[in-house]
């Protein structure tokens, strides 16, 4: 028994040591994010506050319809799901900036479950939800059953995961759809939203997808947040856009990515919200309204560098950003992808992350 002692004793400090090194990287790792204040800063904005919105007005140039889920609930699973208010959000005030009125529908009309997650939010999602107008819009949304398609120049189907139970077999979704294609107006879709394009059949009998490039929320963005995902959903929307023909551009994972076919603009996830929009201003025929690249867009192109080029190359770009003085990083996004490092066991992954958050505070 005594020559058992020397090893719990050891076990026990080995166990200490580890936890207190644990809570140090915690509280090391926290210090790497932005301060109380200024979240509150973001929590207060407004449309008038945000120059984009405010100020060189561009005179009115038509509509575009924004399409929500009216799902509350992932199937029978119990988890309760929505439409991703970012990806509203920033949609609708590039809308707005280049001139276009937004009406806001859902399969059922009334007002929708919406999911909110404060880590990804900014400026423009909260001014949104401080927004009386786009509130009002958001709580009293048009059946589907009621939209008049002709009133439209475009159609954005909005991204959630609610959008894979009531966008498919939605038929008023699936004529306004037709409708728009065959017309030559503008369709945009991002995240889950490509789910209201996979039953689409065009009068010449073939899938509306069919030898289209498409994006959406591939199988592996799916998988890794839901393992039973094949078990809730009606189908993997990657699949799904496959078996109809569709050739999907699968990028990498939650980062930016869209793709272009003619007057069909779909967006892998919810960052790539922004540039989807844009490019669906420029498919109506003008030149998108200048505006700040977000904090959030630096995050995303720093991470993409990350990929394709390393951790050096990372940081030569937040270097460069800094020196610039007027291209800030949301280093919560960073972060973020070191957790999603952790989740997929990748342990060395994310300690370069870990450093491109730090040096990115230390260059701030």
């Amino acid at each position: 028994m005594l020559k058992k002692r020397p090893i719990l004793k050891w076990t026990i400090i080995s166990i200490t040591s580890l936890i207190v090194v644990l809570a140090s990287f915690g509280i090391w790792f926290i210090s790497l994010l932005p301060s109380e204040e200024a979240e509150i800063d973001v929590k207060t904005s407004s449309v008038e506050n945000l120059s984009y919105l405010s100020e060189n007005i561009i005179p009115h140039r038509g509509k575009i319809l924004a399409v929500v889920t009216s799902s509350a609930e992932m199937g029978a699973s119990g988890k309760s799901t929505g439409y991703e208010l970012t990806e509203l959000s920033r949609a609708y005030y590039v809308f707005k900036a280049n001139g276009f009125d937004v009406d806001i529908a859902s399969p059922l009309g009334g007002r929708p479950p919406v999911v909110l997650d404060d880590d990804d939010m900014g400026k423009f999602d909260y001014a949104f939800l401080n927004d009386s107008v786009a509130q009002y819009k958001t709580s009293h949304t048009i059946a589907m059953k009621d939209v008049v398609a002709e009133d439209y120049q475009a159609v954005f189907f909005v991204g959630g995961k609610g959008a894979m139970f009531d966008f498919p077999e939605n038929k008023d979704i699936q004529a306004l759809v037709l409708n728009h294609y065959q017309s030559g107006k503008v369709i945009g879709a991002v995240c889950h939203g490509p789910a209201a394009l996979v039953n689409v059949t065009l009068d010449n009998g073939r899938p509306l997808i069919e030898n289209k490039v498409v994006s959406g929320f591939t199988n592996n963005e799916e998988l890794l947040l839901i393992k039973d995902a094949k078990t809730i959903f009606p189908f993997l929307l990657q699949d799904k856009l496959a078996a109809q023909g569709a050739r999907f551009n699968e990028g990498l994972m939650y980062l930016e990515n869209i793709s272009h076919d003619k007057n069909l603009i779909t967006g892998q996830n919810p960052w790539s919200t922004w540039k989807l929009a844009e490019t669906m201003i420029e498919q109506l025929g003008y030149t998108p309204k200048p505006r700040q690249i977000t904090a959030e867009e630096n995050a995303i192109k720093v991470l993409e560098v990350f990929e394709k080029e390393g951790s050096e190359q990372a940081k030569e770009l937040i270097m460069s950003m800094a020196l610039e003085g007027n291209k800030p990083i949301d280093r919560i996004v960073i972060a973020t992808h070191g957790v999603l490092a952790i989740m997929q066991g990748k342990v060395g992954r994310f300690f370069s992350i870990v450093g491109l958050v730090s040096f990115s505070k230390n260059n701030a």
